[in-house]
């Protein structure tokens, strides 16, 4: 099938060249990293972790996206979303890339990836999160190939094959928690060190995640014939609603056990982040800034008249989309580290170059998210599976034609 991604349109290339563009400039600044070593980035002996790792934290939320889709198809029989999953798979298979990729470049050279398997240590958190992440992606890899090749054929999925989906749904879990465990196994960084920092983690990749997926599903719509059945775009949007509402519970939790223990351990990186510390208020007006949308995609979510506002959405997930990534993006490594042992601030700022390696990464995720939902849209489009019909909705939509929405006579679907 990779065949079908050399053929498309003038725009088509025209984005998978500005893509490459873009790798090449942040490969530049890769090759200066290489040179000159991980001075050229703004860390340094207080702050260890920085923005790679920070971007590496969020996009594994978005890589465990794809569970929301899958889990209701697959455990609970929900067949609206059925011809979405290909796309939750794929975006995993992105995002999990992205993961690996900003871990490379965390790293330093290259070439230190083969001690965590030369010189594998499985008292170390570091070993299992390669382990879940380089599983999650060829379990996502497995699947989604074999699942879009049987429905090309049109013939059904292979029995084999159910073992391999329910894993990856039960594995998507385990990639976020994993990720916490390497948070919270640092206890020096009380802003870390609480039991529910997995769940928060879930909780937040469970909102984000399928947030990013409907908002490049809804890009995708607007370039091919794909259409979203509005039924399952409901269903995805009150999962998101949901799970976001428990996200700002559990952060809220946080900052009430922090004060009401009035323990100095747990309430000055809040204080740094929404307050200020000995003078250093560079995440003041970024962390209220959180609140702000947070409260607002919140507020939008929870109104059944704004939330079901199809022209609205966008705009509500993309709000909830940066309200999240400041506070999981940003906040919370840099959160971390301050005050440090000596509470003292080492104040934060990725450097441009940082930036730019950043970019390259991003780029190359989208490169990849190109390339697989092109191929899956095309073969949507061979199958006429989940198309795009004159009156707006999709092919898979139930509801009462009228004479002027445009349908043909093939028409199934119905303006609600």
């Amino acid at each position: 099938m990779l065949e079908i991604a050399l053929k498309g349109s003038k725009r088509y290339y025209g984005w998978i060249a500005f893509l490459l563009v873009l790798i090449g400039i942040g490969s530049m600044a890769w090759l200066d990293q290489l040179i000159n070593g991980l001075k050229i980035t703004g860390m340094g002996r207080d702050v260890s972790w920085g923005f790679y790792i920070s971007q590496f934290t969020y996009l594994v939320g978005l890589a465990a996206s794809g569970v929301m889709i899958v889990l209701p198809n697959y455990f609970h029989g929900y067949k609206p979303n059925k011809h979405m999953v290909i796309f939750g798979e794929f975006m995993a298979i992105a995002a999990c890339i992205m993961c690996l990729l900003f871990i490379v470049v965390d790293i330093g050279q290259p070439t230190r990836m083969l001690n965590v398997i030369l010189h594998a240590t499985p008292n170390s958190i570091l070993f299992w999160d390669m382990i879940v992440l380089n599983g999650y992606l060829g379990l996502n890899l497995l699947v989604g190939w074999v699942c879009l090749q049987a429905d090309r054929a049109r013939l059904p999925h292979p029995k084999w094959l159910k073992p391999f989906i329910y894993t990856s749904i039960i594995w998507a879990f385990s990639i976020h928690t994993v990720t916490a465990f390497l948070y919270q196994g640092l206890p020096g960084r009380h802003y870390w060190l609480t039991a529910i920092l997995a769940a928060r983690f879930l909780a937040s990749a469970f909102c984000s995640g399928p947030a990013i997926l409907l908002l490049v599903m809804m890009i995708t719509e607007k370039f091919t014939t794909f259409k979203m059945p509005k039924k399952a775009v409901s269903t995805l949007v009150k999962i998101i609603m949901y799970a976001m509402c428990v996200n700002m519970f559990f952060f809220s939790l946080e900052v009430f056990t922090a004060f009401y223990s009035n323990m100095p351990g747990h309430m000055h990186p809040l204080v740094y982040l929404f307050a200020g510390y000995h003078g250093h208020t560079e995440l003041v007006g970024l962390m209220w800034t959180f609140i702000g949308l947070a409260a607002v995609s919140i507020t939008l979510l929870v109104t059944p008249k704004f939330r079901n506002n199809f022209k609205l959405l966008p705009w509500t997930l993309g709000i909830l989309v940066i309200a999240t990534w400041i506070d999981k993006g940003l906040g919370l490594l840099i959160g971390g580290f301050n005050p440090t042992p000596f509470h003292t601030i080492t104040p934060y700022w990725p450097t441009a170059k940082e930036l730019l390696v950043s970019m390259m990464v991003y780029a190359i995720g989208a490169l990849v998210v190109t390339i697989l939902f092109k191929i899956a849209t095309e073969v949507k489009e061979e199958l006429g599976q989940a198309q795009a019909m004159p009156c707006g909705c999709s092919t898979e939509d139930e509801c009462d034609c009228t004479p002027e929405c445009g349908c043909t006579d093939q028409c199934t679907c119905k303006e609600a």
